[in-house]
């Protein structure tokens, strides 16, 4: 008990990061609680770390969490537009259109909306859940040009997706080649892949209309090649498909093009699962994702944590509220 003051301020984190950031990176790990596994998933970027633990990954958990603590579930333009372009049938998706504008308090209120509808199909129910928990973040203030910048993971597939060069390159790495020909192949096609993300760095730095197509001609030319493994073909078009989304950048040169700093945030969490296995009650698990995102917040924002602590068990408050603090560091680097 009395750990509520944290707990709110490490949910104001999210709520004040997803506002005001241009993008955020995410994973997930895995976390066990009371003797199963489930999950821990980062929300974050050079300012901010959240963390937060549930027993799935599915899309609608990481909607879910994105909400930072609300509860309701929001039909609108963007919950619409999401379920027609994820394949809703048309005749739930007029069904839903005459509720426009309609708000559910919880979860057990929209279950009931979808029954009275008759929406027992669970893939339809999973694409309108997903589309009004969209609906939600757009109303509660998610900045609407948001990128998440993801492994690739499909639960994190949602609003504006970018992908992350590392993860897409660790395929190619991957390749077990069958003779030194497929070797010579691999071993030229990573180095293409490095050069590209090379110049696509520089690209961040002096973004100009020319350079944005002729990076996005290479990207044609690495991942349509053919060469003599066939299978490096076939992998390097299924990454041809996501060119869009690892091609983000030239769009928005401020997004990154990797996951490193989401990475970097969740080692403690693999470490903790290492060391202890996972918590057993839920006041637990809460403090161990509330004070995991604390403490790597004050790490980025250049804070003592022990010195946070100090302050707020001594009731000083001399040390800002974190979301203050955060709203402040994203507005000087705007």
């Amino acid at each position: 008990m009395g750990k509520e003051r944290f707990h709110a301020e490490k949910d104001g984190l999210l709520s004040s990061g997803l506002a005001l950031s241009a993008y955020v990176t995410v994973d997930d790990t895995g976390a066990r609680h009371q003797g199963k596994n489930g999950y821990v998933t980062h929300i974050g970027n050079e300012h901010f770390a959240w963390f937060q633990s549930t027993r799935s990954k599915s899309r609608i958990n990481f909607l879910g969490l994105l909400r930072a603590g609300h509860s309701d579930y929001q039909i609108n333009e963007d919950a619409l537009a999401y379920m027609k372009a994820q394949g809703l049938s048309y005749v739930f998706l007029d069904a839903l259109r005459q509720h426009e504008s309609a708000s559910f308090a919880d979860q057990c209120a929209w279950q009931q909306h979808l029954n009275g509808l008759g929406m027992n199909t669970p893939r339809y129910r999973n694409i309108a859940t997903e589309g009004a928990l969209l609906g939600s973040l757009k109303r509660h203030g998610v900045a609407p040009d948001l990128a998440i910048i993801s492994d690739d993971a499909g639960q994190f597939n949602v609003m504006i997706h970018g992908l992350c060069w590392v993860h897409a390159e660790r395929l190619v790495h991957k390749l077990l080649p069958l003779n030194d020909q497929h070797r010579e192949d691999i071993a030229r096609v990573r180095g293409e892949i490095w050069s590209l993300y090379a110049d696509l760095k520089d690209y961040k730095q002096h973004p100009t209309a020319k350079r944005k197509r002729e990076l996005a001609r290479r990207f044609d030319t690495v991942f349509i090649q053919k060469t003599l493994y066939a299978t490096l073909d076939r992998l390097l078009r299924r990454i041809h498909m996501n060119k869009s989304e690892l091609l983000l950048v030239l769009e928005r040169p401020e997004v990154p093009l990797h996951t490193n700093g989401s990475e970097r945030d969740i080692r403690d969490q693999v470490k903790k699962r290492k060391i202890s296995g996972g918590t057993r009650s839920e006041l637990g698990r809460q403090c161990r994702d509330t004070f995991s995102s604390l403490k790597a917040t004050c790490r980025k924002l250049n804070i003592s944590f022990w010195e946070y602590l100090t302050d707020r068990i001594s009731c000083s408050d001399q040390i800002p509220l974190l979301p203050h603090l955060l709203e402040q560091r994203i507005a000087l680097s705007a």
